[in-house]
């Protein structure tokens, strides 16, 4: 497939598409390796089958529900290249760093960035290990200054520690590199986050489908790890929040409640393999759920009984 020339997307256009549904599809594997075609076919989907209002663009993100973390830098790599060239002009990629070690970040944002169809932004993953919130404030802000200058980056920092929050404004009142704010602890957090960040980035509710209160206290847009699945369900959701029919987002959400409760249960520990399992049992042959990832095997018996109650209302919206 011939891509066209890249064109660096205006970060008022990124914003404004960064204001509905980041759909963040698991990576499906086949005998413990990344089944790359069942991606595209996952990727294709999604880009076919995009219901946001007034012709806005799919946004897509390999991140952690993908499972980001258990691959290699050159598995990376190479899925971002396979997503970017099966979305080809069309929408929005935003692609996952994990940013520890940091060398590897910057090696691996350079060779992003290098791809013939790059990623319009980068979702900074969560710091794992022990760090102070002015460590983070510093070694971010410089970070993301020197991405920034060499490959004309753009951030959105998932946000999962309340504590960083002062650490967190001041960083975006000091580092135009950084856009958005994915935030990822509770709803609580939203209006000081939308408060404190003021017009230096976008507030973004990330833990799923379930935004409508999100969007009540000023977050735009919201992220989907179910949208592979039954992509116009989390279209609609944020269709009703820009109109602000909060009573119609609701009532929409309470369709997903019962996949999303199980996903995020006991630590999120059925975050990948609940939207396998219900990918699976949903019969759609337009998608692929692949057999279980490295750490996320298929859910057991009891729990697959529970997806399969809980997708009964969805398969309308697939």
């Amino acid at each position: 497939m011939t891509i066209a020339p890249h064109v660096r997307m205006e970060t008022d256009a990124l914003l404004a598409a960064l204001e509905g549904v980041t759909t963040i599809p698991i990576v499906p594997y086949r005998n413990g390796e990344i089944d790359y075609d069942g991606h595209r076919k996952n990727i294709r989907y999604l880009m076919d089958n995009n219901f946001l209002d007034e012709g806005r663009a799919r946004v897509i993100s390999i991140a952690g529900t993908s499972p980001l973390h258990h691959m290699t830098l050159d598995e990376q790599i190479q899925l971002v290249d396979v997503t970017t060239k099966t979305m080809g002009t069309e929408g929005v990629y935003m692609a996952g760093i994990v940013p520890n070690p940091l060398a590897d970040a910057r090696k691996l944002i350079a060779e992003l960035s290098s791809l013939q169809r790059p990623p319009d932004a980068y979702l900074i993953m969560p710091l794992g290990g022990i760090y102070d919130p002015e460590g983070l404030y510093q070694t971010f802000r410089e970070f993301g200054n020197e991405m920034a200058d060499v490959h004309g980056a753009r951030f959105i920092y998932y946000f999962k520690q309340s504590r960083d929050l002062d650490a967190v404004a001041k960083l975006f009142a000091d580092c135009d590199a950084f856009i958005g704010v994915k935030v990822g602890t509770s709803e609580e957090d939203v209006h000081p986050l939308v408060r404190e960040i003021g017009e230096n980035g976008l507030i973004i509710w990330g833990v799923g489908d379930r935004s409508t209160r999100a969007a009540e206290l000023g977050a735009k847009g919201h992220t989907s790890g179910i949208a592979v699945l039954a992509a116009r369900i989390s279209d609609e959701i944020n269709n009703a929040q820009r109109r602000g029919d909060y009573r119609k987002s609701a009532q929409l959400q309470a369709k997903v409640d019962a996949l999303e409760s199980i996903r995020f249960r006991n630590g999120r520990i059925y975050n990948y393999s609940a939207v396998v399992e219900a990918m699976i049992l949903s019969g759609f042959e337009d998608i692929e759920g692949g057999e279980g990832a490295p750490f996320n095997p298929r859910v057991p018996e009891d729990i697959s009984s529970e997806v399969e109650e809980a997708i009964k209302g969805l398969m309308e919206f697939h």
